[in-house]
Parts: structure tokens; sequence; C-alpha cells
């Protein structure tokens, strides 16, 4: 059994996530916001991170992953990250293709376990969690 935030702004698909991963034992928690997010990961310290990439400011969940990735607490700034999206078609994605901004080197991927693609089967969600569990 894993501690699991799940970030997404639709209440409905996080009363998804936790019906599906609660079916496997797993304590979920969930966040509505980016800001949400950050402070329940410093609170509830989760094993895992499912986390969507589209918010109603944009592209946040990437700058989730940024921020996360700065915690000085290096067992949180290392906790495993589930992207969840319906813009992503198993694209590499990059945070500085040409250049670096101090941290991440020019073409460094995401730093990121999994991607699950929406709208995503159990199966599916089972796997990726699996897989970034066992990483």
């Amino acid at each position: 059994m894993a501690r699991i935030l799940c970030v997404d702004d639709e209440p409905n698909i996080l009363t998804g996530l936790k019906a599906a991963l609660g079916t496997r034992d797993h304590e979920v928690v969930t966040a509505e916001s980016p800001e949400e997010a950050l402070e329940a990961v410093v609170e509830h310290r989760p094993d895992l991170i499912i986390l969507d990439v589209m918010m109603p400011e944009g592209t946040e969940g990437f700058h989730v992953v940024w921020k996360l990735r700065q915690m000085e607490d290096h067992e949180l700034a290392n906790i495993p990250v589930v992207m969840a999206t319906a813009i992503h078609e198993q694209t590499d994605l990059r945070f500085y293709p040409e250049q670096t901004d101090g941290t991440y080197e020019p073409g460094e991927f995401l730093p990121v376990q999994g991607w699950l693609d929406k709208p995503f089967t159990n199966k599916a969600l089972y796997a990726a969690v699996e897989g970034a569990l066992l990483g």
C-alpha cells in the first residue's frame, strides 16, 4: 500500500482515481490546484504523485514538477511523478530544449517517472502506478 497524491482540477477525475486506487488498498490524498498540491506534498509526504498537466492557468503540472524537484528536502524532491494528460501522445518533453536554466541542462527530459494519456483505463493506471513505485 502506498500513499498517492492525485492532483487534478476536475473533481470527478479525482473521485475516479480515489475509487480505482482504493481497490488496490492505496491511501489517496487529493489536491485541485498547484498550490494545494505543493502543500499536500509537505503535509502528507506521498510515495507517488499523479499529476494533471493542464489546469486553469495552462500547463501548471509542469511547473509543479519543476518546483517539486527544487525542494531542499531531497526525499520530497525525489517523489516519483506520473503525469496525466490529454495533450500527450508519447512525446518526450524537455524543460529546456536548447538552453539551460542553471539546474536542467539543454535537452534534459522532464524528470518524471511515467505518463498516462487521458482518458486512461484502470489497467493503464495500475501499470503506471506500479511502474513508478517500483521504478
